[in-house]
């Protein structure tokens, strides 16, 4: 039995930290996954995976459109994050404030693998398009770089970039990711910081 470490924050605003979020087992499958999209030509700039083009320098891609819902199952990431959806950790978010009521109650979820090397970062912003977001860092030991923790800088707050820590907030709350520094350090070596990012909320029924 996981015993997962909780840490909830109903002020600046709505937060989560879950330390160790994934066991060993899972961390292996994620790794195994990370590392296979780490190679030249595989993630995109920002204009192709949705991002803010003028806000960040980093590359990702969207799993779910290059997963189609038959073939979720041949991604070790998109299925061990389902783990967000049912372990419980989301009815403790819930708790925190009304606006996190209704976390527990998703049916709707998009996945993205991000990858920060050097100089790379993400400017300030919100996801307002979306509830609720879920961030998992990741990143190979010994640690090699500096930087790429994520900021509030409306609150003067910030969470560092600790290993397979999962950080939940409401899409609302303004954020970004320090500039990430690394010295000699091939981008494809893949010592840069990795995060999975959850993008998740209660879409509503179609009215017939």
């Amino acid at each position: 039995m996981e015993t997962l470490q909780i840490t909830l924050y109903a002020n600046p605003f709505p937060l989560m930290v879950v330390e160790n979020f994934y066991n060993e087992e899972e961390l292996s499958l994620i790794w195994e996954e990370l590392n296979f999209y780490t190679r030249p030509e595989k993630l995109l700039d920002a204009e192709g995976y949705g991002g803010i083009v003028d806000r960040t320098n980093a590359k990702a891609l969207i799993l779910d459109e290059i997963y189609a819902k038959q073939y979720r199952n041949v991604s070790n990431i998109l299925t061990i994050n389902r783990k967000l959806f049912q372990c419980g950790v989301l009815d403790k978010f819930s708790e925190i404030h009304g606006c996190c009521s209704i976390a527990n109650q998703s049916n709707h979820d998009i996945t993205k693998i991000r990858y920060y090397h050097d100089k790379e970062y993400y400017d300030p912003h919100t996801d307002k398009g979306f509830q609720f977001l879920a961030f998992s860092y990741f990143y190979k030991e010994p640690k090699k770089f500096t930087g790429g923790d994520l900021i509030f800088p409306k609150y003067d707050f910030k969470v560092p970039c600790d290993n397979n820590t999962m950080v939940v907030f409401p899409g609302w709350v303004e954020h970004g990711v320090r500039k990430v520094s690394i010295e000699n350090s091939d981008y494809f070596d893949g010592w840069g910081r990795y995060c999975i990012s959850s993008f998740f909320g209660v879409k509503p029924r179609q009215i017939s």
